[in-house]
């Protein structure tokens, strides 16, 4: 089609056999094409990638599906066993049997004393079809069981070289070994072996390779062998097999080298046959293969309502966390780094407020700000404020927030878990800042929750065996070792927000992963908000339950939290009291407040202490002077200038009421009541300022978009329409044109019909004649066509109308009508009848 090199495995057919079957597909290419509908919108799905752009036709779909950079993402999203069989046909000969392949995996005979264990059935030949099966639908491998092909690039990466050791552990081929061995040391080893001579290098090595494959050869020769050089195998057998020599080698390695059992890689290195390893492995290409996946259990049963009794607790804590952690940055958020994020300094002050360890703390953050309640200001000092939506969210009932925050997490990509680690520059990951998003994690969490959910109700697993099973089935390094880390993230995670509880699927967990509203499951087990409070004679007030938001509110500017839990604590104290006082509220409105919301009588201890610090609570008056102090007690005046904790605010008298101060009025205000007082800010007409301070919030904000892992999934509409393309496009690449009329064609100005897959060419009277014929005739002819942003390709269209310099015409290409500009036409042809 124009598009450019194609790869040749994916178009060169591989040379005719007379044991092949006729029917046999001869490239990766015709794999596909014989494929129906359904199967390639399977590899359509498995392989997202192969969809951008959509291909053309078939031969693009092979090509682009062996590309290094799609095999290499199709082969680390392979469980444990598929990846095993693709690395042994990596290591098999091409094309290899389905037989030799089993072989491979399951064992050809019991090796000798050699330490590799016995073949033996553990489900590898019941579930190697299966592995085949996959490689096939992923278009890793092709052909029939009797020539099973794997793509070349896969062959690559897989294949063992000494640069790139293979996970099979094995070396090169006894050819691949010899290939740069003089004949003449070629034919040493094959008089040392006991074989004749040969009269080329090819022959020779053939005949070694026949001997080290056949195992009643190799026990006789091996029973010839130093009792040490054996030991020298063993240490090779299993990989890496490769060793180092001295110039002088002792006498087993002379012995093992001179009769081809080691074979040189360099001058001071030995390599063990790849045939004489599989022998002494007893023809496995892996030392344990695994093709079934660990079973995940449930190691403790607990009553499913007690796990959902478990998780509504952990549930209600999450909200209370939230909502305590976002109102503490209402009113002065913590500033952004200019890289962006949190500091680790206010990372812990935030630790220390939510009295929780750092970890935690940034988990919480990370989870307010993927639900979209957090984020920066964008002024011009940058910090971290609420957003509106944070507002929104406090209205809905407990059971749908718990929702929100839950769906935010299950969907994020930004990794809480990864906060403090190093980036590849070397910096550390900050709480908010980038570099935290790990595409994987949507994907390794709903994956962990689906085994849970596996489990009957109130089974708790393993971890270990769950992330056994997670490696299991993607078990590339690499990808392997981070789905560890998130799935312990997320288990971690997960029993914190109450998606669990201990370590077993909560109902609204479950309700979660299988997209229904968790909410109607949560809100019966969570308790109703209370109105009331229960007052105590030490000064402290417990709250019998969640409290009912005026009430937290008020509570919580009167008193200090002192514990949380099933029932919290708050503490009264002159400062909490004195707080209460700044936000506008007077001595009686405390009091009624009390009175209205405690079930208890109104303590006498606490009705003093409101009393009290009511009685001096703006005694002394702060001002703007830079600021001032004034009181009508001068004699409390005089004890302010005589206490030596006052040196620092640098006051001094500026009448018998009245004193000025060096520092503003807010440090002012933070000194006298260090010092004990209770004063009080004024403004400039002497009024008493209610220090009420206005709950900052952001610009409306949008959630942060989590990082898609590689291309989306498509849909069934997407998949149904690129297949169509597909072969539409495989219809016009492969349909068969007549050829010009007349043997003088060329000569005559006529273009001969062109070679598959190039434009035709045509001038544009012969365009125009041609189309016009097809629109009387109601044929389809096959053009070429270069649109306006220069892209060629091939259409097969049924011309309708021809007029105005336009061809309109159904595109059996598209599938639908469309108009083409006939300029754009670079040449027609007609097709032949029985492709029509």
């Amino acid at each position: 089609m124009g598009t450019g090199r194609r790869d040749q495995e994916a178009t060169v057919p591989e040379p005719s056999s007379a044991t092949a079957s006729s029917s046999a597909p001869r490239s990766l290419a015709e794999a596909l094409r014989a494929r129906d509908d359904a199967a390639l919108a399977a590899l359509l799905h498995a392989r997202p990638d192969l969809l951008t752009p959509v291909p053309g036709d078939v031969t693009q779909l092979a090509t682009r599906a062996g590309t290094r950079a799609s095999v290499t993402r199709a082969l680390d999203r392979l469980d444990r066993f598929a990846l095993q069989t693709a690395e042994a046909l990596a290591v098999a000969p091409d094309p290899c049997p389905y037989e030799v392949l089993e072989s491979l995996l399951a064992g050809t005979h019991t090796p000798g004393d050699t330490g590799a264990p016995a073949p033996a059935d553990n489900g590898t030949r019941a579930e190697l079809p299966r592995a085949v099966a996959t490689l096939r639908d992923q278009a890793l491998v092709w052909g029939d069981d009797d020539r099973l092909r794997l793509v070349r690039t896969a062959r690559e990466l897989l294949a063992p070289s000494a640069s790139r050791p293979s996970p099979t552990g094995l070396g090169p081929t006894v050819a691949e070994a010899t290939a740069g061995m003089s004949p003449t040391r070629v034919q040493e080893i094959v008089a040392a072996v006991g074989l004749p001579a040969t009269h080329d290098p090819v022959s020779a090595v053939a005949a070694l390779t026949g001997l080290f494959t056949d195992p009643a050869r190799m026990a006789a020769l091996l029973a010839a062998a130093p009792p040490e050089a054996r030991q020298v195998l063993d240490r090779l057998v299993w990989g890496p097999p490769y060793g180092e020599v001295t110039p002088d080698p002792a006498p087993p390695v002379r012995w093992l080298r001179d009769h081809g059992l080691l074979l040189p890689a360099s001058a001071r290195t030995v390599v063990l046959p790849r045939e004489v390893a599989l022998y002494l492995r007893g023809g496995l290409a892996h030392r344990t293969p695994e093709p079934l996946a660990p079973q995940v259990t449930a190691q403790r049963e607990h009553r499913p309502q007690l796990v959902d009794a478990n998780a509504a607790g952990q549930a209600l804590a999450a909200l209370a966390t939230v909502e305590e952690l976002v109102k503490s940055w209402e009113h002065a958020g913590p500033p952004v780094l200019r890289a962006g994020g949190l500091s680790v300094r206010d990372l812990k002050r935030t630790a220390a407020t939510l009295d929780t360890d750092e970890p935690t703390a940034a988990f919480w953050v990370e989870l307010a700000y993927a639900a979209g309640l957090l984020a920066s200001d964008g002024e011009a000092d940058e910090r971290y404020a609420p957003t509106p939506a944070f507002d929104d969210w406090l209205e809905l009932p407990p059971a749908e927030r718990w929702s929100a925050l839950a769906t935010a997490w299950l969907s994020a990509t930004r990794t809480a878990g990864t906060v403090g680690e190093q980036d590849p520059k070397g910096r550390s990951l900050a709480a908010l800042g980038p570099g935290l998003d790990r595409s994987g994690a949507p994907e390794v969490r709903r994956r962990v929750l689906d085994l849970l959910a596996a489990l009957p109700e109130g089974g708790a697993p393993d971890p270990e065996v769950l992330l056994e099973r997670l490696a299991w089935e993607r078990p590339v390094r690499g990808t392997s070792e981070l789905r560890a880390r998130l799935a312990r993230f997320t288990l971690t995670e997960a029993e914190v927000l109450g998606v669990t509880g201990r370590g077993a699927l909560s109902a609204p967990g479950r309700a979660l992963l299988e997209h229904r509203d968790p909410a109607p499951l949560l809100a019966p087990l969570l308790p109703e908000p209370v109105d009331h409070v229960l007052l105590q004679a030490d000064l402290t007030a417990v709250a019998p339950g969640p409290l009912r938001r005026p009430l937290g509110e008020v509570l919580a500017v009167l008193a200090e939290v002192e514990s949380k839990g099933g029932a919290t604590v708050y503490r009264f104290t002159p400062g909490s009291v004195r707080r209460a006082l700044d936000a506008g509220r007077t001595a009686s409105d405390l009091h009624a407040f009390l009175s209205q919301h405690s079930i208890t009588p109104v303590p006498q201890p606490l009705t003093y202490l409101i009393d009290d610090v009511a009685r001096r609570h703006g005694h002394l008056r702060v001002g703007a002077a830079s600021s001032y102090v004034r009181c009508d007690d001068d004699g409390m005046l005089n004890e302010i200038l005589a206490d030596k904790r006052s040196a620092g605010l640098g006051l001094r008298r500026l009448a018998p009421t009245v004193l000025a101060a060096q520092a503003d009025p807010t440090a002012l205000l933070d000194g006298l009541r260090a010092m004990g007082y209770a004063p009080a800010a004024e403004s400039h007409t002497g009024d008493v300022l209610v220090a009420r301070a206005d709950a900052r919030r952001t610009p409306a904000r949008a959630k942060p978009v989590p990082v898609p892992e590689g291309p989306p999934v498509p849909d069934e509409t997407l998949l149904g329409a690129a297949v169509r393309a597909i072969r539409a496009g495989d219809h016009a690449a492969t349909a068969v044109r007549k050829e010009p009329a007349g043997a003088g064609a060329a000569a005559n100005g006529s273009t001969a019909a062109p070679a598959a897959g190039e434009l035709p060419r045509t001038s544009a009277a012969e365009t125009l004649a041609t189309v016009q014929a097809a629109a009387l005739t109601g044929s389809s002819v096959w053009i070429g066509y270069v649109n306006a942003e220069g892209a060629a390709s091939q259409r097969v269209i049924a011309p309708v109308r021809v007029e105005g310099g336009f061809v309109t015409g159904y595109d059996h290409t598209a599938d639908e009508v469309r108009t083409y500009a006939l300029h754009r036409i670079t040449g027609v042809a007609e097709l032949e009848e029985e492709h029509l």
